[in-house]
């Protein structure tokens, strides 16, 4: 394998394929070119009336989506709800108005199975159809869909923090102060607030605590996913700006002073049988991923979904090509979702 061999390999969840297809399908199903009657019924062009209902049209039961509405207070934390779901395989809508909550749904299951769960944020952004909300409920309950009302609660105290640490008006302020804004609000979800399955006050939580009570909730008995990058570099390319954590290969004999190895890279199993026949190579993997493993947990109960590991040696080219791709594969056979980059491999 020469330097010009590709600089990236990857490994990838295939459900998270399944859900970029699932939203490919969601745009070129929604067209301007295909109008759809509101309600489950529409009518043909030859009069006939058709069902353009998900639970009646043929798809099965357990095609149709389980839906989360998330909703509540401006400042509550709904992004940081929102962005749980997402991290837990949810197709996430901020911001949909309430009519075309049906729509989705429909969408959803038509995907065939790739969109199981769908999360809603709808908000005052959207007075302008938020009235629907009640008949959009309807006519999901109506279609036996399975759903959910998360309302973000917060007192006005911490609310006014908030807005005014950001600097930000209130949606509904006006011309007014932030706290009338708030209490426009109150007013506007009473009702909903009072239909709420799950009502989470956020007034003394941090963005941790929020994300910790939605997984209670929502992650089912299965640990919250972690997802790694493992980046191979080069020192003297500069570290990798996105790096949570980076080691260090240098202390182990370079190759590239090997002169069969040297127009290789650390994808080759020589250079990489090399690599990991030099002392401490095999004890630094073992005890590196046992480190990992701790961090990882940590990871997890704070919040975080994404970490990216960064394994660097002078050029990398070869040490730390082969230490990456054999730690991916160790991570990977832990259940963590990885992917693999090689940053510098062909550079020099």
């Amino acid at each position: 394998m020469t330097e010009h061999d590709p600089q990236h390999t990857a490994r990838r969840d295939p459900a998270a394929d399944g859900t970029q297809a699932a939203s490919r399908e969601t745009h070129n199903e929604a067209g301007p070119d295909q109008p759809r009657q509101a309600g489950p019924e529409a009518v043909r062009e030859d009069g006939a009336e058709v069902s353009t209902d998900a639970s009646v049209a043929g798809a099965p039961e357990a095609a149709i989506p389980e839906l989360v509405i998330i909703s509540g207070m401006s400042g509550a934390g709904r992004s940081t709800a929102a962005k749980c779901l997402e991290d837990l395989g949810w197709f996430v809508v901020d911001n949909l108005p309430p009519a075309l909550i049906p729509t989705m749904v429909e969408l959803g299951a038509r995907s065939q199975g790739n969109v199981a769960r769908i999360a809603v944020v709808v908000d005052v952004r959207g007075r302008r159809f938020f009235d629907n909300l009640r008949e959009s409920l309807a006519d999901l309950d109506s279609r036996g869909v399975t759903r959910r009302i998360v309302f973000l609660e917060s007192s006005d105290d911490a609310l006014v923090r908030r807005f005014e640490s950001v600097r930000r008006p209130h949606p509904l302020q006006g011309d007014g102060r932030i706290v009338d804004g708030i209490a426009a609000e109150r007013e506007l979800l009473r009702e909903l607030r009072g239909d709420a399955d799950l009502v989470i006050d956020t007034s003394s939580l941090n963005v941790h605590e929020l994300r910790a009570k939605m997984d209670a909730q929502f992650a089912g008995e299965e640990e919250p996913e972690l997802r790694a990058t493992v980046m191979s570099f080069g020192f003297k390319y500069g570290l990798p700006v996105d790096a949570d954590l980076v080691a260090d290969m240098r202390f182990l004999p370079n190759p590239h002073w090997v002169p069969e190895l040297r127009p290789y890279t650390g994808l080759n199993e020589e250079v990489s049988a090399y690599v990991f026949n030099q002392p401490g190579a095999k004890e630094f993997l073992d005890r590196y991923a046992e480190l990992l493993r701790l961090i990882a947990a940590g990871y997890r109960r704070e919040g975080k979904r994404y970490v990216t590991i960064a394994i660097g040696c002078t050029g990398g080219k070869h040490r730390s090509v082969a230490v990456s791709e054999k730690l991916a594969a160790r991570l990977a056979a832990e259940g963590v979702e990885t992917v693999v980059v090689h940053r510098d491999m062909g550079r020099e």
